[in-house]
């Protein structure tokens, strides 16, 4: 460890000692009563002490004077039961959206009523459809030679019967 180093780590305690003890000071003018605006530090030793020996009488008369209250939860102790709070009165909740209902008119249609939804595959269609539209006509085209040769086949076997005849 430097010598540098030795020198930082202490004025950075230094530092933080002198920041706790403004915050203490701070606090304590903040805890001080606006009548008394003079700062504890200029307060005589015998105020202080008077103020010390009054905090600790005062707690000892607190813990005398236990007054808990329960809001949850009963105890089993009958003395501490009466200390059992009332549960709240909780004021009750009228949504405004469920208040009053919007006049419907008759004459008017609802909107959503006639949207039909697209199909599924409505974008694979747009995209093959070009190939669709060639498949379709060479569809056409296949199914009218299958026409063609058996119309041809039905006219042979015509004239064979028609020929073989005379």
């Amino acid at each position: 460890m430097g010598v540098g180093e030795e020198d930082s780590i202490e004025a950075a305690a230094a530092a933080r000692k002198e920041r706790l003890r403004a915050l203490k000071t701070a606090q304590e003018l903040l805890s001080t009563p606006d009548d008394n605006a003079s700062t504890p530090n200029e307060q005589p030793q015998e105020q202080l002490e008077q103020e010390k020996e009054d905090e600790d009488d005062n707690e000892d008369s607190e813990e005398n004077n236990v007054n808990m209250k329960f809001r949850n939860y009963l105890p089993h102790d009958k003395e501490l039961q009466e200390g059992k709070l009332a549960p709240p009165v909780l004021p009750k909740f009228e949504d405004p959206a469920f208040a009053i209902p919007p006049p419907v008119d008759e004459n008017k249609e609802d909107p959503f009523l006639n949207i039909a939804p697209k199909k599924p595959n409505w974008d694979l269609r747009r995209d093959v459809q070009k190939r669709l539209d060639k498949l379709d006509r060479r569809t056409q085209k296949a199914m009218l030679t299958l026409m063609e040769q058996e119309e041809a086949k039905r006219n042979s076997e015509e004239n064979k019967e028609n020929g073989g005849a005379n």
